[in-house]
């Protein structure tokens, strides 16, 4: 296991094991993957809905960073607007959006509203994202990540909803 795993892992446990988070009016469901990477973190984030497993994708994202996504106050927010000729990744933008905000201005940003629409020449999404500065007296940190790689990064639809997998290089 990474150094970087193994310190997410002792922060908490079910780092592993995976979990289910709450955000925007429900559960939102993923699951942490031990084996498929070494070094960085894995996780697959499921939905009924395609906005579904965007915004737990999202709250995947940043929990890799921060341990309680419910210590992340909404007193700021930023308007994301993307497009993409391919649906993985219009994904793979509002993921990497996201660490931007992280990296770029210090914050933490959870998703409030979102909306996908497909329109000629490819998707759009349109959304809301709130949270605040990091504050390490209150934001217990895990691991900084980085970036969202391509390397097995999956969106699919499937008889039950759509399912992603993603890989942030930590």
């Amino acid at each position: 296991m990474s150094k970087a795993k193994e310190s997410a892992a002792q922060a908490s446990p079910f780092f592993s094991e995976g979990c289910v988070a709450r955000g925007v009016g429900s559960v939102m469901p993923y699951l942490f993957l031990d084996d498929l990477t070494t070094a960085d973190v894995a996780f697959e984030a499921t939905g009924a809905e395609l906005e579904e497993v965007f915004l737990a994708a999202a709250q995947a994202t940043l929990n890799t960073m921060v341990d309680q996504l419910d210590s992340i106050v909404p007193v700021s927010s930023k308007q994301v607007e993307l497009r993409n000729p391919a649906l993985d990744l219009l994904l793979f933008d509002y993921l990497q959006e996201l660490i931007y905000f992280k990296d770029a201005e210090g914050l933490l940003l959870l998703p409030k509203e979102l909306q996908i629409q497909e329109e000629e020449g490819g998707f759009s999404l349109s959304g809301i994202v709130e949270g605040e500065e990091i504050d390490s007296s209150r934001h217990e940190l895990r691991v900084d990540v980085k970036a969202v790689t391509l390397h097995q990064f999956e969106l699919e639809q499937t008889p039950s909803g759509w399912r992603a997998v993603v890989i942030l290089d930590v």
